[in-house]
């Protein structure tokens, strides 16, 4: 991209005001840079319609099997791994039912790959790795909304019939006009020109935690607000499961120990065992008839 290309973008924008920030105190920078991260959640709220429409197809597809995929570089790239990886142990997926590519590979987690980023043909390649359906769902994130990575990964998800979504922080952007559905969170010029892992970074995260998570919401991977899925891999979550299960059955420690035994430590059949009075075996059938949803399970 040229010079003057950049110069066009508002994630690039130089503010003169800031010239100096340099010569300021610490605790000004700070108050500065927290004043800046006040106006991301406005920025995303503008594009919560196109979210939640973004979030509908979504799940539609992945209730029918289908997977999330996020593509991006650099920043973006490495949002959407943490995005992706987060939710095996949040919301008990299978390792490939979410999944981050970053242009690079998992190197460019660490450092810069050079070139990466400028390759659609590699989006491509790295899509066909995965054995992409018409299921799936594919997410381009750049806060530029030029990057080829995330561009290509858009048109080559789209033209193999799979869903599309551009997630991008400049109005008018390339990756929108090539998704179904483009989100632009205008969030400004940096504090730090061109530093899109600021004020953007922020955003994409913002929007991220809303696809992934509202998702599982929609597939029924939680019960209210508790998260019903959760895999107890570790001393934390175990004690999270345990909490769970009380707070959603109310019933006293001693029988929610012994629900989880009964259950393998699974959440969602110990709920069940609790609140609809049957054993373990009849509460992994009422789930597996309503796939995994709970309140279904409950009203069989």
């Amino acid at each position: 991209m040229k010079p003057s290309e950049l110069s066009s973008l508002t994630t690039e924008a130089f503010r003169p005001e800031l010239a100096d920030i340099d010569r300021l105190p610490t605790a000004e920078i700070a108050r500065l840079m927290n004043a800046e991260d006040q106006s991301v959640p406005g920025a995303v709220a503008g594009q919560l319609p196109r979210i939640a429409a973004a979030i509908d197809a979504t799940a539609d597809r992945m209730a029918r099997g289908g997977r999330l995929v996020y593509a991006g570089a650099g920043t973006a790239g490495r949002l959407g791994v943490l995005d992706a990886s987060e939710c095996p142990p949040t919301f008990n997926t299978a390792p490939t039912q979410v999944t981050g590519l970053i242009a690079g590979g998992p190197r460019a987690l660490l450092e810069a790959v050079e070139g990466a980023e400028d390759s659609p043909e590699l989006a491509a390649a790295d899509l066909d790795g995965l054995g992409l359906t018409a299921e799936d769902t594919v997410v381009g994130i750049s806060a530029s909304g030029r990057t080829p990575y995330a561009v290509g990964a858009v048109r080559h998800a789209r033209a193999r019939g799979a869903l599309t979504i551009g997630l991008s922080c400049n109005p008018g952007s390339a990756l929108a006009a090539e998704a179904e559905h483009g989100i632009e969170v205008v969030v400004g010029p940096e504090l730090l020109t061109g530093s899109t892992r600021l004020k953007a970074g922020t955003a994409q995260k913002l929007v991220l935690n809303m696809i992934s998570t509202i998702t599982m919401i929609r597939l029924g991977k939680t019960y209210g607000n508790l998260m019903v899925d959760v895999r107890a891999s570790n001393d934390k979550l175990r004690a999270r499961s345990r909490r769970i299960v009380a707070l959603a059955t109310g019933a006293p420690e001693p029988d929610v120990e012994a629900a989880l035994t009964a259950t393998d430590g699974e959440v969602k059949p110990a709920i069940l065992t609790l609140l609809a009075g049957v054993d373990a075996g009849t509460a992994a059938e009422l789930l597996a008839k309503t796939d995994g949803h709970l309140r279904a399970a409950l009203d069989q």
